[in-house]
């Protein structure tokens, strides 16, 4: 027998709660639900739009960020999950005016080209030769392999984070 649908019962959201986001250093307070991504929690409620929504299914890297400077899909990670660490974005990258190394390279190197998965492909990129994962262009194909690009930059990216590695010995940060 189906039930009518004016005799279901009402279903109710979570209740939104505050939460304190260490988000690039700065302390940031928003009222959401616990079910909340933290990709919805960035772009939607703290307006950093860097990070971006690809697939929403954590296929794709696009909304790559550092959570306690290891990598993470955003749209797979529960902004309530983040509270007590520390959130970094492409937006935080950067130290002022002054672009981070990886940024510079993927300019030069023109390892962007339509810019959508850009931001989740840098901070990837800069965690990998942090990680000690860029000894040749297979071990840093395998390990950004998480970062899908459409329009197929990858002989670029793979050439700016050679760039960035031979200039910093290794090291993303």
């Amino acid at each position: 027998m189906a039930m009518d649908v004016e005799a279901r019962p009402l279903e109710r959201a979570p209740e939104a709660r505050e939460v304190v986001l260490a988000v690039n250093g700065r302390e940031r307070r928003v009222r959401i639900e616990p079910r909340v991504s933290l990709l919805d929690a960035l772009r939607e409620h703290l307006g950093l739009t860097g990070s971006k929504k690809g697939c929403d299914q954590g296929t794709c890297g696009a909304c790559t960020v550092w959570v306690d400077g290891r990598r993470v899909l955003a749209c797979l990670t529960l902004a309530v999950s983040c509270e007590g660490r520390e959130v970094t974005t492409i937006e935080g990258l950067a130290d002022g005016d002054r672009l981070h190394p990886m940024q510079e390279a993927f300019i030069a190197r023109d390892a962007f080209q339509c810019g959508y998965c850009t931001p989740g492909q840098i901070m990837s990129a800069v965690a990998l030769l942090e990680e000690g994962h860029a000894s040749d262009d297979d071990e840093i194909a395998e390990w950004m392999s998480g970062n899908i690009c459409r329009c197929t930059a990858y002989p670029n990216i793979r050439a700016a984070i050679r760039d960035v590695r031979d200039a910093t010995g290794g090291a993303g940060r």
